[in-house]
């Protein structure tokens, strides 16, 4: 992941998705040979040259200050997350000796046991820690029970390997896969944006980029994102399909983990499917026949 390469594609892409009435220009007709804004409309909206914008565009973003940053992403219309991993570009490129601290394979370090006592007291919900490259460092029991499948091979503990190299399984688990699959992959790119130079990053990258074309494919999009809160639904091997709000918080001690947590609508049937999910991760031998016994009911009941 060359950094001229990474700023270069970043800028290229993000100019390209905007037409040019989006951001108060003339449409200027069908004679324009290229999709989005033209360099010199970046330049224009950002009151820069454009001799210095198409250097920075080619990938030369050392030394260029905030306030440069700030037009840049003011004129590109980039949301939080690409402000931030623009920043995340220039910081690298400015600092190109970092590139020799970080090439070992960063072990995963030990979870205090803290985190593990605050993960524990969460039961009604999973709740877990991961790392930027979507390792599951740490889960509470309902957690490592609604992740089973992750855990399992080709996973290893890994969402964006379980994502893209377990597609069986993930298909299913994620109803709306596609979506699923493009939040994984724009989280390994903020990563990636975040610390460049991360071995275990670059090797789970290229092995994603080389078993998977839906990874390929996606990963060049250049697309970064947040995982801070929203809604998502899964369809769980045991219990069915769940409806769950997740909120991400980031570690202030620990800065490069996520602490997230999943929680159901108070008296929704995906509440009554975690207790159920909680239940069998509990008793384990015969669990999967009461649980299906117990959605059978809800659904005799109208709940399901």
């Amino acid at each position: 992941m060359e950094n001229q390469t990474e700023v270069r594609e970043f800028l290229t892409s993000r100019r390209a998705r905007i037409r040019p009435e989006q951001a108060g220009l003339p449409a200027g007709g069908s004679h324009r040979r290229v999709p989005g804004l033209r360099r010199a409309e970046v330049a224009m909206l950002a009151d820069l040259s454009v001799e210095y914008y198409a250097k920075l565009e080619r990938g030369n973003i050392a030394g260029a200050s905030a306030g440069v940053l700030d037009a840049i992403a003011g004129a590109l219309q980039l949301d939080d997350a690409e402000r931030s991993h623009l920043s995340d570009l220039a910081r690298a490129a400015a600092t190109p000796g970092l590139k020799f601290q970080r090439r070992a394979v960063k072990k995963p370090a030990p979870i205090r046991r803290g985190l593990q006592l605050a993960l524990d007291t969460i039961t009604t919900g999973p709740a877990f820690v991961r790392n930027g490259r979507m390792d599951i460092l740490a889960t509470n029991a309902l957690g490592r029970a609604f992740y089973e499948d992750v855990f399992a091979a080709p996973g290893l503990g890994n969402l964006a390997r379980f994502n893209f190299l377990d597609l069986a399984r993930s298909r299913v688990f994620y109803p709306d896969w596609d979506t699923a699959a493009d939040a994984s992959v724009a989280i390994l790119r903020t990563e990636a944006g975040r610390d460049p130079y991360d071995k275990g990053l670059q090797d789970l990258i290229g092995e994603l980029s080389t078993r998977s074309d839906e990874f390929r494919t996606r990963w060049g999009a250049h697309n970064v994102r947040r995982h801070g809160t929203g809604v998502k639904s899964f369809h769980h091997a045991i219990v069915g399909d769940l409806t769950l709000a997740y909120e991400g918080l980031e570690l202030t001690t620990e800065p490069d983990l996520s602490f997230l947590i999943y929680a159901a609508e108070p008296g929704s049937p995906s509440e009554e499917r975690l207790r159920l999910l909680a239940s069998w991760a509990a008793t384990r031998t015969g669990a999967s026949e009461t649980a299906a016994e117990a959605l059978q009911t809800m659904a005799e009941h109208g709940d399901a």
